[in-house]
C-alpha cells in the first residue's frame, strides 16, 4: 500500500470535502481517504498495482474540483500558491465593498426618515424610479462579477446533484436578482410601485459579506499551517563542503543544499545552520537544537557526535560527515509526520461528515418549503405582512414575504463551520506540539490521548537516565577510597560490563591515573579477578563467599545499599575486603515532578522493569510511583499492557521504543520519550524528541484541550445551524417577533466559520 498527498482546488465547504472523499473512496484499490477541508488536501491510501494516482486525480475532477500538481514536499509553491488565492480574495472584496457602500446607500437613504440624508434627486425613488432601479443594477454588476466563482461553481454542483455553500448562496442571491429584474421591468411597464420590490442590494452585500468572510478564514486558515512553514524555513539553503584540492590542500566549496550527497565533510561556521544530517569528524562547538527538542540549553558537540539540519551552531567551527539528506534528515521527517498528523481525522469528525454529506441537500428543501408554506399562509391571509418598504426594509407582497424567508435560509446555512471545526484544531494542536518537542502522529492520536486513565513507565532511560553511577563508596577499616576505587577501575578497565563502565567512569571522573593490570580473568554473572602488584578482586557476595573474603564488617552497609535499590559491587585487595561500591541508574531530574503531576491529573502511573522486586520498590518509592510491576520480561510486557486494558480501561506506555516496541503498539497510546530524532518510530503514536517525563503530562494537557476546542467548535457549529435556519425560516415571526434580514444572515453566515477559526487559533497559546 502507498499514501499520496493530494493538494485540491476549488473546495469551499464541508459539503465540498465529503464529496471529493466519497468520490475517492468508491474507487477500486483505495483503503482509506481522508480530505481536509482546513489543509485543502487529500490524503489517499491505496494498493498502486490497482490503482494509479492519475486515476485517483481523474475522480477528483470527475467530481467536479481539481486535483493541483504541486511539486512533491515544496511547501514554498504552496505557500505563494495560497498567497496568490489570499491576494485574489482580497481584490475582490475591496472591489466589492467599493460598490456595495453605494449600493447599501442608494437603498437606505431614502428609507431613513429620522434624518436628512444628501441624495441625488435625479435617483429619487419616487421622482425617477427606473433611474433608481438602473443605478442599483449597475452597482450590483460588478460585485456579482467579483463574486462569480460562488456562482460557476455552485451551479455546476448544483446540476451535478451534489449541491455546496457556493450552491446556495448562488440561488440566494440569483433569486433576489431575477425578481429584482422583473420589478424593473415592471417599472418600465409604467408600474412605479414596483421601485419598492427591488432586491438588488440584498444580493449585493450578500456577496460582499461572504466575500469578506472567505478573506477572513483564509488568513485564519493560513496562521492554522503555520507550523508546517516555520519547520520547512528553517533548512538553509546552502551548505560550504570542504574537497580535496591535491597536495594536502582542501578547498570550501558554496553548494545548493540539494546537491550535498552522503558522505560530503560539510563546513559549518559560527552562527550558521547546519545543512543536512551528519557526524562531526573535526571541531567542538555547541548546537542550538531547540527547534527540534524544544530544549532551550545549546548541546556541546565533538567529533563522533551526530548533529542535525536546520540546527544552530553557536560559538566553534564544525566538520561533519554528511549522513543523512533530503527527505531522510530528522526535519523532514518531522515535517513529514506533522503535515500527516494535520491532514488526518479525529473520530470526533464523524459525526460533522456525515452531517454535512446531507446538509446543503436538506437546506435547499427547508427554504423551498419555507418560502412555499409562507406563501401560501400569507395569500390567505392567515398572517399578516410587516409592512411596506423594500427588502433592506420588510416586504411588502406575500411573494416578497417569502422570498425573503427563502433567501435568508439558503443563505444563512454554513457547512463551512461544520467542516472547519475540527481540522483547524488538529492543525494547530500537532502545529503547537511540533513546536514543543511533542510530535503526535494523527488525530486519532490526539482524541484517545485526553482519555488516558494509566500510564505504565518503563523504568530503565524512562523513568532513570539509564546509565549507572556509582552513587556511594563504603571503605573497609585501613583502607583509603579513592586508592581503593583507583585499583577496582584499572582491574574493570578491561570488563565490557556496565557495572564496570559505571566504576571506571567514577574513577576518571575523579582524576585517578589507572595501571594496567598484568593479568585480567571474567567470571561472567559473579566478577573479575585482576593482577595489579597482587591480586585485586571485583563482584558480587557469592563471588567473594566463594573466595573466603570475609566482608561482615560491611554487612550492614551492602543490605541498607540493597534497600535502596542500588547493586552493592565488593572490592577485594590481596585477598582482604577492601569496600563496597554503590551502583545505581539515577533517577531523572523531572522524573518525580512529572509523576506527582500525572497523579494530580487523576491519572494512575505504573512503573514495569525487569528488575527484581527490591530494586524495583525502591525506585518506586523514590519516584512517587504506588505500583509497580517487577522481574517483567521484555517479551511479557506487552501481556502487562493487556491486563490492564481489561475492563475497557485506557493506557498508554511510555517507553524508549526500541525494547519496548510490543508493549508500545498494544498500548491504546504508545509514547516514545528521550528518542531524539528517531521519528520513524512505528510503535509509538506520540513522539516525545526530550528526555524529560514532563513532556508526558504536556501530551496529555495537549490532548485535552485540542478536544475542548474540537467540541467547543461543534458545538458552535451545530448549534448555529440549529438556531439559525428556523430564525431565517420565520420561527420568530410565526411568535410576534421579527424576521430575519437577508443581510443579516450574510453576515451571520460568514461570521460563523471566522469564530470556529479563531477559537482554534487560542491553542496557540498552549504553554507546557
Amino acid at each position: 500500500m502507498q499514501t499520496q498527498t493530494i493538494p485540491i482546488g476549488g473546495m469551499t465547504c464541508a459539503a465540498c470535502s465529503a464529496r471529493v472523499e466519497k468520490a475517492i473512496r468508491k474507487l477500486n484499490g483505495v483503503e482509506n481517504a481522508t480530505v481536509n477541508l482546513a489543509t485543502e488536501k487529500a490524503m489517499v491510501r491505496y494498493d498502486p498495482g490497482t490503482l494509479r494516482l492519475t486515476d485517483i486525480k481523474k475522480a477528483i475532477t470527475k467530481a467536479g474540483y481539481q486535483a493541483l500538481d504541486l511539486p512533491k514536499n515544496n511547501v514554498d509553491e504552496d505557500r505563494l500558491r495560497k498567497e496568490r488565492e489570499l491576494k485574489t480574495l482580497k481584490t475582490k472584496f475591496i472591489v466589492a465593498a467599493s460598490f456595495a457602500f453605494p449600493l447599501l446607500y442608494i437603498a437606505m437613504a431614502p428609507m431613513i426618515n429620522w434624518v436628512t440624508l444628501p441624495f441625488p434627486k435625479v435617483l429619487a425613488p419616487m421622482q425617477n424610479p427606473l433611474a433608481y432601479a438602473l443605478a442599483e443594477l449597475a452597482l450590483t454588476i460588478p460585485i456579482v462579477i467579483a463574486g462569480y466563482r460562488f456562482y460557476s461553481i455552485g451551479y455546476k454542483n448544483l446540476f451535478r446533484l451534489s449541491p455546496n455553500m457556493d450552491s446556495l448562496i448562488a440561488l440566494g442571491t440569483s433569486a433576489a436578482i431575477i425578481y429584482s429584474l422583473y420589478s424593473a421591468w415592471q417599472i418600465v411597464q409604467g408600474n412605479h410601485m414596483a421601485v419598492e420590490s427591488l432586491y438588488f442590494e440584498s444580493a449585493g452585500i450578500i456577496i460582499t459579506l461572504i466575500l469578506l468572510g472567505k478573506t477572513l478564514e483564509a488568513l485564519s486558515k493560513g496562521r492554522t499551517g503555520e507550523a508546517i512553514k516555520k519547520l520547512m524555513g528553517l533548512s538553509p539553503k546552502t551548505a560550504i563542503i570542504t574537497q580535496n584540492a591535491g597536495a594536502g590542500e582542501t578547498i570550501e566549496k558554496e553548494i545548493p543544499i540539494d546537491e550535498v550527497i552522503p558522505g560530503d565533510i560539510v563546513l559549518v561556521k559560527p552562527g550558521a545552520k547546519i545543512p543536512v544530517d551528519g557526524i562531526v569528524t573535526e571541531g567542538q562547538s555547541a548546537v542550538d537544537e531547540s527547534m527540534l527538542s524544544g530544549e532551550s540549553m545549546p548541546v556541546d558537540k565533538k567529533p563522533g557526535d551526530m548533529v542535525y539540519g536546520a540546527t544552530i551552531n553557536a560559538n566553534g567551527v564544525l566538520y561533519f560527515r554528511a549522513e543523512k539528506v533530503g527527505e531522510e534528515t530528522a526535519l523532514a521527517q518531522i515535517t513529514k509526520l506533522v503535515e500527516n498528523a494535520q491532514g488526518s481525522k479525529a473520530p470526533i469528525a464523524k459525526l460533522a461528515d456525515i452531517v454535512s454529506g446531507y446538509f446543503v441537500p436538506i437546506v435547499c428543501a427547508i427554504a423551498l418549503a419555507a418560502g412555499i408554506a409562507w406563501f401560501a399562509v400569507a395569500t390567505a391571509g392567515l398572517v399578516a405582512l410587516p409592512g411596506g418598504g423594500n427588502t433592506l426594509g420588510e416586504p411588502k407582497s406575500a411573494l416578497e414575504f417569502s422570498l425573503t424567508i427563502f433567501i435568508s435560509v439558503l443563505v444563512i446555512a454554513c457547512p463551512c463551520a461544520l467542516g472547519l471545526a475540527t481540522p483547524t484544531a488538529i492543525m494547530v494542536g500537532t502545529g503547537k506540539g511540533a513546536e514543543n518537542g511533542i510530535l503526535i502522529k494523527g488525530g486519532e492520536s490526539l482524541e484517545i490521548s485526553h482519555k488516558i486513565q494509566t500510564i505504565v513507565f518503563d523504568k530503565t532511560g524512562t523513568i532513570t537516565e539509564g546509565e549507572l553511577t556509582i552513587t556511594d563508596i563504603a571503605a573497609a577499616a585501613g583502607t583509603e577510597e579513592n586508592q581503593m576505587l583507583r585499583l577496582t577501575a584499572s582491574a574493570e578497565k578491561n570488563s565490557e560490563h556496565p557495572l564496570a563502565a559505571a566504576i571506571v567512569r567514577e574513577a576518571e571522573k575523579r582524576g585517578l591515573a589507572l595501571s594496567s593490570a598484568a593479568e585480567f580473568r571474567a567470571m561472567p554473572g559473579q566478577g573479575i579477578e585482576a593482577i595489579i602488584g597482587f591480586p585485586v578482586l571485583v563482584g558480587n557476595k557469592k563471588f567473594m563467599e566463594e573466595r573466603g573474603v570475609d566482608f561482615s564488617e560491611l554487612e550492614e552497609v551492602s543490605q541498607r545499599y540493597a534497600a535502596e535499590g542500588k547493586t552493592p559491587m565488593y572490592a577485594a585487595l590481596d585477598g582482604k575486603a577492601a569496600g563496597i561500591l554503590a551502583v545505581s541508574d539515577t533517577m531523572k531530574k523531572s522524573s518525580v515532578e512529572a509523576i506527582a503531576l500525572l497523579h494530580k491529573m487523576g491519572i494512575e502511573v505504573v512503573m514495569m522493569t525487569g528488575d527484581n522486586k527490591k530494586t524495583a520498590a525502591a525506585i518506586a518509592a523514590q519516584a512517587g510511583i504506588n505500583r509497580f510491576l517487577a522481574e517483567v520480561l521484555p517479551k511479557d510486557k506487552s501481556l502487562e499492557i493487556q491486563k490492564l486494558q481489561t475492563g475497557g480501561r485506557i493506557v498508554a506506555m511510555v517507553g524508549d521504543g526500541i525494547n519496548d516496541a510490543p508493549a508500545l503498539a498494544q498500548a491504546d497510546i504508545g509514547i516514545a520519550i528521550g528518542s531524539g530524532t528517531d521519528v520513524a518510530m512505528e510503535s509509538a503514536d506520540i513522539v516525545l524528541m526530550r528526555n524529560d517525563l514532563m513532556d508526558v503530562a504536556a501530551a496529555i494537557n495537549l490532548s485535552r484541550r485540542t478536544i475542548r476546542t474540537i467540541k467547543q467548535n461543534l458545538f458552535w457549529a451545530f448549534g448555529y445551524n440549529v438556531l439559525g435556519i428556523p430564525i431565517a425560516a420565520g420561527l420568530l415571526y410565526l411568535f410576534g417577533g421579527s424576521l430575519l434580514n437577508p443581510v443579516f444572515a450574510a453576515a451571520a453566515m460568514s461570521m460563523s466559520s471566522v469564530s470556529v477559526l479563531t477559537n482554534a487559533l487560542r491553542l496557540k497559546r498552549f504553554k507546557k
